[in-house]
């Protein structure tokens, strides 16, 4: 368990509800758990439309109906994409990534079957060269092995953010650890950056990053590497990623 001094945390990067079909609470009851536990700035990351039981492509369209701030807390109209092929291309199209504030992306069994390593390096490696994704979630996933030192160069050239994702240390992904840890000190290597995402599929679940900081504080990652603790941070690394629509959440959350 985390000594509890390595850093406050005020960004959930990576959250479901409901309309990813297999969580099980409302944004509402997201936002309230988010609040409860000081995060400042919350994405909302369904399921890109190439999952089973997952948002229809309109569901993105529809964020803007979303309130930029709800309890208090900043949201993030985003999605956790599919990479669909080895080729990296992902469920969504440039139009539509350009409508939302942040794009996750990440390998499914359900909706590409594991290869080789070399394989998925490549179009992970291929994903973010297209300048769609501004983070590759999950990355230590043992069915999906990598390179780790191929995707955290990858990450710091095309100026990608690497997700360490707490599900993947309690209910998801089992066996995920040493490749996350590997991945992790890849990326600090390279002269990347990270960020925690809970993964959270129920709203017990929004805001808590034992595991990760746990990891990090066992690896010696240095805290400037990981942009979890500042809103500002994370919301100039997006707008350098042309993302336009952000500045009601800078003025709320400075």
């Amino acid at each position: 368990m985390p000594s509890g001094n390595f850093m406050h945390i005020e960004i959930d990067i990576h959250t479901h509800t409901i309309a990813s079909g297999h969580a099980y609470s409302t944004l509402a009851e997201n936002v309230a758990a988010a609040a409860s536990r000081g995060i400042k700035l919350l994405a909302l990351t369904e399921h890109g439309p190439a999952m089973p039981g997952g948002p229809h492509v309109w569901f993105f369209a529809n964020m803007r109906v979303i309130p930029r701030l709800m309890n208090g807390v900043g949201i993030l109209r985003g999605i956790e994409a599919n990479i669909i092929n080895l080729t990296g291309e992902i469920d969504i199209d440039r139009a539509m990534q350009q409508q939302l504030d942040i794009v996750l992306a990440s390998l499914h069994e359900t909706v590409l079957a594991p290869t080789t390593k070399s394989k998925h390096t490549k179009a992970v490696v291929k994903a973010m060269a297209s300048g769609l994704i501004d983070v590759f979630a999950h990355g230590g996933n043992p069915a999906f092995p990598v390179d780790v030192d191929e995707i955290a160069l990858a990450a710091a050239a095309y100026k990608v953010l690497v997700e360490i994702n707490n599900s993947s240390f309690t209910t998801s992904r089992p066996g995920s650890a040493k490749n996350c840890a590997a991945l992790a000190e890849a990326v600090a290597r390279h002269n990347g950056n990270l960020i925690f995402g809970s993964d959270a599929h129920i709203a017990c679940n929004v805001g808590r990053f034992d595991e990760c900081r746990a990891l990090i504080e066992e690896i010696g990652i240095p805290k400037d590497t990981v942009i979890s603790s500042s809103c500002n941070r994370l919301l100039t690394f997006l707008s350098e990623r042309h993302k336009t629509n952000l500045r009601e959440l800078f003025e709320a959350l400075k």
